[in-house]
């Protein structure tokens, strides 16, 4: 190849990174480069880290309810770094998800240095209730569920079903609680102690945070702390929510925050 060719190509070829890079900025900026002033995120049906590849189709269409939280903390992040965003309003319709997942959202939350809000809808529970609370203020409607403060890592057991069907676990692990939880073996009683040693910390740090979070004694928040879900006028009167009202009034809010009308950017 001569050298002109060479120059050419590696000409080339650097213009076409440069375009790509301008591109992908360009993009991850577009999200909230239009007319609008709050930046609406959405956290709608089971809360995980990421989406595993069997939710979506052969199209690349999601097909099953869920939602990341690395996808929330990222547009977080994006709404922070621009000027043009004054707050975040988080929409939360979910029944739960994955600790960590709620741990990261809740964080990114708490980290950003826009007002956020978070309003709840038919659901606001579990994972997506620790979420909820790292935002300044959280909304609920009258009706809306509400808190599930509680862990459980509950499941079947084929045991029973694969002996019927003449099925037989064959156990090869070396480290003795490897398979422990595995729904096709009989759970010992050391087992199930050490899963519930997990589930009591896991606990512990909800209810320490939700206390914290809410600007509450941990001996307040413990009693409401059995798992069980309340609707959103029982949930203020405890104090995990700040105000009863759906859109119209967590935007009512956002105005008085911002001193601007509010205009949402979906994501």
């Amino acid at each position: 190849m001569s050298i002109k060719w060479t120059i050419f190509l590696v000409f080339a070829s650097v213009i076409i990174t440069g375009a790509y890079f301008v591109f992908m900025v360009e993009d991850e900026l577009a999200l909230y480069a239009r007319d609008c002033n709050i930046a609406g995120i959405s956290l709608r049906g089971d809360l995980m880290t990421y989406i595993p590849p069997d939710y979506y189709s052969e199209s690349g269409e999601q097909i099953y309810d869920a939602a990341s939280s690395e996808d929330i903390v990222s547009r977080i992040r994006e709404a922070d770094k621009n000027e043009n965003i004054k707050a975040v309003l988080l929409e939360v319709d979910s029944y739960g998800g994955y600790p960590v997942a709620a741990e990261e959202v809740m964080r990114a939350l708490l980290d950003s240095s826009k007002p956020t809000v978070a309003l709840i809808r038919a659901g606001g529970l579990s994972a997506a209730y620790l979420s909820s609370t790292g935002a300044d203020w959280i909304i609920a409607s009258r009706n809306s569920d509400v808190g599930s403060i509680g862990v459980t890592s509950s499941y079947v057991e084929n045991v029973e079903k694969n002996k019927k069907d003449g099925l037989t676990y064959q156990q090869l692990n070396v480290g003795k609680f490897k398979d422990a939880g595995d729904p096709n073996k009989q759970l010992s009683g050391e087992e199930k102690e050490l899963i519930l040693r997990d589930l009591a910390l896991i606990y512990e740090s909800f209810v320490e945070s939700v206390a914290k979070n809410r600007h509450l004694p941990v001996d307040t928040i413990r009693p409401l702390a059995d798992g069980s879900s309340m609707l959103g006028t029982m949930a203020l009167k405890n104090k995990l929510i700040d105000q009863l009202g759906g859109e119209k009034e967590a935007l009512a809010y956002l105005e008085n925050i911002i001193q601007e009308e509010p205009s949402i950017c979906w994501d």
